[in-house]
Parts: structure tokens; sequence; C-alpha cells
């Protein structure tokens, strides 16, 4: 079964209350899609800490419920 992006950016959200998401369906489909994410969290983490962040707050859903998802993250500019 696939997620919504209004599922995928809620979990998100729950994890990271001040991030900016953009979540972007790719192929129309409901399961490969790709989010950029600004948050003050991944200040001072490596890309791939940020990344693991984000997939720890999918809580289990990646690669089940959530094919594919393409991250670009970054904390905000000062």
């Amino acid at each position: 079964m696939a997620m919504d992006a209004g599922e995928i950016e809620r979990l998100i959200k729950e994890g990271f209350p001040d991030a900016q998401i953009t979540i972007e369906d790719l192929r129309g489909d409901g399961d490969h899609y790709s989010a950029h994410i600004v948050s003050s969290a991944f200040a001072g983490k490596t890309r791939v800490q940020q990344h693991q962040m984000v997939y720890a707050s999918l809580k289990g859903r990646m690669g089940t419920e959530l094919h594919a998802l393409a991250l670009q993250t970054a904390a905000p500019e000062a």
C-alpha cells in the first residue's frame, strides 16, 4: 500500500517541528517521492546522519509502505 505526500509530511513534521518540507510525487504513483527538508536539527550533522534522522522519523515505513524517497536535507542558513 502506497503512502500519500501528506502522510509523509506529517511524519517528518512530528520528528522535526521546525522543518520546512517540500514533497513531490515523482511518478504520480504514490510510491516514488522526493523530499526537500530544512531543519535546525540538521545543524552540525553529516548528510548521512541527516538522512538517517529522516528515515527514523518515518517509523519503519521506508521500504514497506514507502518504496522510494529521494532526500535533500539542509540546516537553515544563518
